[in-house]
């Protein structure tokens, strides 16, 4: 038996570069590193050229580093049963976990500087989702989420000998 889908959102985060564009932007730093070393040899600077090569070797490892978690996803499915989260990283491991979806309330919890917490918490579990998306995405997801959850809690039975006329 199959159940039936109250909600279902997967959840990947946003990257605007591709392997092809991180490699642009690495060479390109590459160029203007060199272009700059080379002017300051000629004028004597020559010191300064290690420093600048370090300085683009750890932009290119940062650049590389923040676009390492491209291939993750994350899935949220409401069901009878509960709310199933199912993450996978950019190794395709999969990770899978259950929540019971009665007892579950969804919140966004302010941080100081950064984007807000999308928070799911049931009887003393709490279990962070969404943490790749913005602020507007996270507050979308917690208003869908919420919606979805209190639908299930409420559910609204039509009843053909209740109806008037």
């Amino acid at each position: 038996m199959t159940e039936s889908v109250q909600f279902e959102a997967v959840l990947v985060p946003h990257r605007s570069l591709g392997r092809r564009g991180l490699a642009l932007v690495a060479g390109s730093l590459c160029l203007l590193s060199a272009g700059l070393s080379f002017g300051l040899w000629m004028v004597g600077a020559w010191p300064v050229i290690g420093f600048s090569g370090l300085e683009v070797l750890l932009a290119i490892w940062l650049i590389c580093r923040n676009a390492d978690p491209a291939g993750a996803s994350e899935m949220l499915l409401l069901t009878e049963s509960g709310l199933r989260i199912v993450r996978t990283d950019r190794a395709g491991r999969r990770s899978e976990r259950v929540l019971d979806g009665y007892w579950l309330r969804a919140s966004l919890v302010e941080r100081p500087g950064r984007t807000p917490a999308l928070l799911l918490q049931e009887r003393g579990t709490v279990v962070e989702v969404g943490a790749a998306l913005g602020e507007a995405e996270k507050l979308e997801l917690a208003t869908a989420l919420g919606s979805a959850l209190e639908r299930r809690r409420r559910p609204v039975f039509d009843n053909a000998q209740l109806r008037e006329g």
